[in-house]
């Protein structure tokens, strides 16, 4: 027989470290490792990246079959939502970038400030955004418009804000322009157009389908930083400026947070919709903004991804705190009223915490 008295075991120190560090930022982590040590080189290089240009392109398919139109529409309504997640996105972090110019030299590099720059604006990701709104029981639907308005919105924003802050260095031309749109923005048209045939089996294979998601920017990782290992990315910077960048980048995360989650309760926005704006206003997009890079600055893209990879998964071990602890202080649904004569004292509900 159970004993159900019994006191269960503490978990072991693997499991509670399995339970402390997120499987997919250590994977990201492992893909970094292993392009250090092995590296795509060669007719290598070539098949890994045109393997890695048809996982994006598959990636953002994926996201126009997800999309329904009523969706679509649907999030339209909620325009002032999207219009703090874009002001966010393309406006707070633009700001911030042009002010860590400050920071040159004592804790970047004109190549490492030139990537911080890039990263602010990059749109805000899509996958994470709504995995992590869902966790913290913030509104999907709205996150599921918010990171896809922002990344096609991005496809345009991106390049032009690029050339704009970074100057000649990524250089933006109609040609690029273009060849951004058919990697990401004709997939993803394509994947609306086919809903209607494919919507269903997408829909019944959500936990496969994310697993192909993170399999796809995975890959991407490790082409970028095969090529930046091919031109000594890591001679380049020293152990002393990773850490002001990390610093850097942290201090960027921690802006964008507060940022957000202030304007967002001083616009009167309801518990579920701030939630919302906090991960879509400060997340940015790996999937996205990894292959732009490497249409704006070709071969010299290695350095200038290395903000944005440090600022993702910073943003997914920090995001996931938050999306767990916001959960527990969601409020929770009222409970039925116990039958007459039951003699139970009725409770206050439990008191949550805004974000």
């Amino acid at each position: 027989m159970i004993d159900v008295n019994q006191k269960s075991r503490p978990p072991s120190w693997p499991g509670r470290l399995r339970k402390a560090v997120d499987p997919y930022v250590a994977a990201l982590l492992g893909t970094v490792v292993l392009a250090a040590l092995l590296p795509a080189t060669g007719r290598a290089a070539v098949a890994v990246g045109g393997a890695a240009d048809l996982a994006i392109g598959l990636l953002f398919f994926l996201y126009g079959a997800r999309l329904s139109t009523r969706e679509a529409l649907d999030g339209l309504r909620r325009w002032k939502l999207h219009l703090v997640v874009g002001a966010g996105t393309f406006a707070l972090f633009p700001l911030l970038g042009v002010a860590a110019g400050g920071l040159v030299p004592y804790l970047l590099t004109d190549q490492l400030h030139i990537g911080l720059l890039f990263l602010c604006v990059v749109p805000s990701t899509v996958q994470s955004s709504i995995a992590l709104t869902s966790t913290a029981r913030g509104n999907v639907p709205a996150a599921i418009c918010a990171g896809t308005y922002s990344s096609l919105a991005g496809m345009v924003a991106t390049p032009l804000l690029s050339a704009w802050l970074i100057g000649a260095t990524a250089t933006f031309s109609a040609e690029r322009l273009l060849a951004i749109a058919v990697q990401l923005l004709l997939p993803f048209l394509a994947g609306q157009v086919l809903r209607r045939w494919i919507g269903g089996f997408v829909g019944r294979h959500k936990r496969g389908l994310a697993l192909l998601d993170r399999g796809s920017i995975l890959l991407v990782v490790y082409t970028a930083f095969s090529l930046g290992v091919a031109e000594g990315i890591w001679q380049q910077i020293t152990p002393a400026r990773l850490a002001g960048l990390l610093g850097v980048v942290a201090g960027l995360l921690g802006l964008a947070l507060t940022a957000t989650a202030y304007a967002a309760r001083r616009l009167g926005f309801d518990r579920e919709d701030r939630i919302t704006i906090v991960f879509c206003g400060s997340n940015k997009s790996l999937a996205t903004g990894l292959p732009m890079a490497a249409v704006l600055f070709g071969a010299s893209a290695g350095p200038v991804i290395l903000p944005l990879m440090l600022y993702h998964q910073l943003q997914l071990m920090v995001c996931a705190v938050l999306a767990a602890r916001w959960a527990r202080q969601a409020p929770r649904p009222a409970e039925s009223a116990p039958a007459a004569g039951a003699g139970t004292v009725s409770r206050p509900p439990a008191r949550s915490t805004a974000v």
